[in-house]
């Protein structure tokens, strides 16, 4: 089979695998922001076994690899428990990987707010007192504006790790792209041996990577009316 036989098999099968790490991108995203945001208000609470327990789970997962966490929360039931929860077939792989990488992704989000919450001075709570304003009306008015001020350049990084991070569920065998790259270099489609495949997926990565570093220094800019 000819390369300009093999290339519109490839493509198609790129794409697809694509679309599955862009689903994986886009529920890790909105899983991960809110919940980030919840851990780090447990992180800071003022009940202490709260706090500690909180900032304990985050460590354990800043701490251990991914892979391994994917590996623990795909496999664990079923071998602990015999009970595979998630089931053998896509579905059930996607559903374990959403999982994991919302459960890592919303711990370093977590920490990532926290800077950002706890850099903004003091004395701008205490004056939001002074002017009767009720703690909610304090964070949502006064503290969330500098705080995504702040956080906005590392978010912008760990979001563009997350989108290489996707790859990591090929582990689990879940078919995002660089599984549907590989795949042609063992056998698929009627293509064999063939490494160029593994090339293009490295295309896909670097222009969704391009558009999000766009997207995010004009995010940047336009917050640079507000100084903190």
């Amino acid at each position: 089979m000819s390369f300009s036989e093999q290339f519109p098999i490839v493509f198609a099968a790129l794409n697809t695998g694509f679309l599955q790490t862009l689903k994986l991108f886009a529920v890790t995203l909105l899983g991960a922001i809110p919940l980030g945001l919840i851990i780090s208000f447990g992180s800071m609470a003022r009940f202490k076994p709260l706090a500690y327990l909180t900032r304990t789970i985050v460590w354990i997962f800043r701490g251990s690899p991914l892979m391994l966490q994917l590996l623990i929360i795909y496999f664990g039931p079923g071998l602990l428990f015999n009970n595979p929860i998630w089931g053998g077939g896509e579905k059930g792989r996607f559903l374990a990987s959403a999982v994991a990488f919302i459960l890592n992704y919303a711990c370093y989000f977590s920490e990532i707010y926290r800077g950002g919450i706890q850099g903004v001075p003091r004395g701008q709570e205490e004056a939001g007192q002074v002017l009767g304003l009720s703690q909610g009306q304090i964070f949502f008015k006064v503290t969330l504006l500098q705080m995504i001020k702040r956080i906005v350049p590392p978010m912008s990084n760990e979001i563009i790790t997350l989108v290489k991070d996707t790859s990591i569920a090929r582990i689990i065998s879940l078919q995002e792209i660089i599984w549907a790259g590989y795949a042609f270099a063992k056998s698929s489609h009627g293509i064999s041996g063939q490494i160029w495949p593994l090339f293009f997926t490295g295309i896909y990565y670097l222009i969704f990577s391009g558009v999000l570093t766009l997207l995010f220094g004009y995010i940047e800019k336009k917050l640079d009316y507000f100084k903190v």
